[in-house]
């Protein structure tokens, strides 16, 4: 038997899978901030009846910000936010950005087959997979290689990171799946720019769902960027389907 997902499930497992360096709750809304690492982890998110949406409410998530010394960020899915209180962040010049498409995958008839390219997969997240992941991302802030691996060492449920090496034995491709309840979330897929078209990004995503799939997980989701087509094309070929989408509104404090 599989659980059909619904959003709320989907949104619960997302917030489990990717801590924020600090939150703040509010009536209703978690405040997230991680210096700007990720959208995801620098927005507010609504995670239980709101008793007001007023602009009050608004301007002390705004102070909450400008204290972190961050642009403050709104997530909005359909599941949440009403009509009204769009209106008001439009007056308020909040401006749309970053669009997100979430995909499920139903893990009951996917069949186990052997990935194109060898991945590694290791059920922690070690520091050479994290420099990896700055390499591989070009990430230079200082402060983000300083928080970024103890929010990964955050993670409160079960992992497989998965890497793919070349023949010097440096990491051009990874990959996360993050196991919570039977679902397996599938997150940070990068590719070397060099070793792109190869299959290692599909290599690296067969072998997390079968893993899965051999842990008893019946479904996985992930989180792909509206307008990123190669990404899109690949989890639609492995049998992900559009669930829904959500995107962020963002005011600059400065």
């Amino acid at each position: 038997f599989t659980m059909k997902p619904t959003i709320k499930m989907i949104e619960d497992l997302s917030l489990n899978a990717w801590p924020s360096h600090q939150i703040q709750l509010y009536d209703g809304w978690l405040l997230r901030f991680s210096y700007f690492y990720t959208h995801r982890t620098n927005c507010v998110e609504q995670i239980g009846p709101s008793s007001s949406l007023s602009r009050k409410k608004i301007n002390f998530c705004e102070d909450a910000y400008h204290r972190w010394g961050n642009a403050f960020h709104l997530q909005r899915s359909r599941l949440f936010f009403r009509m009204i209180f769009e209106k008001r962040l439009i007056d308020r010049r909040y401006a749309v950005q970053h669009v997100t498409e979430v995909m499920t995958l139903d893990l009951a008839p996917w069949q186990i087959t052997m990935p194109p390219v060898s991945v590694r997969l290791e059920r922690t997240i070690n520091d050479r997979w994290i420099q990896s992941l700055f390499a591989l991302k070009s990430t230079t802030s200082a402060i983000h290689r300083q928080i970024v691996p103890s929010m990964y060492h955050a993670i409160p449920k079960d992992t497989l990171a998965a890497s793919i090496t070349n023949s010097d034995g440096q990491i051009v491709a990874i990959g996360l799946g993050i196991l919570d309840r039977s679902y397996m979330g599938i997150y940070a897929i990068h590719v070397h720019p060099h070793y792109r078209g190869r299959q290692y990004a599909r290599s690296v995503c067969t072998s997390l769902l079968n893993r899965g799939k051999e842990l008893g997980m019946t479904g996985a989701y992930l989180q792909v960027v509206e307008g990123n087509t190669p990404a899109k094309r690949l989890y639609l070929s492995l049998g992900f389907e559009d669930f829904y989408s959500y995107r962020f509104r963002v005011k600059e404090l400065f």
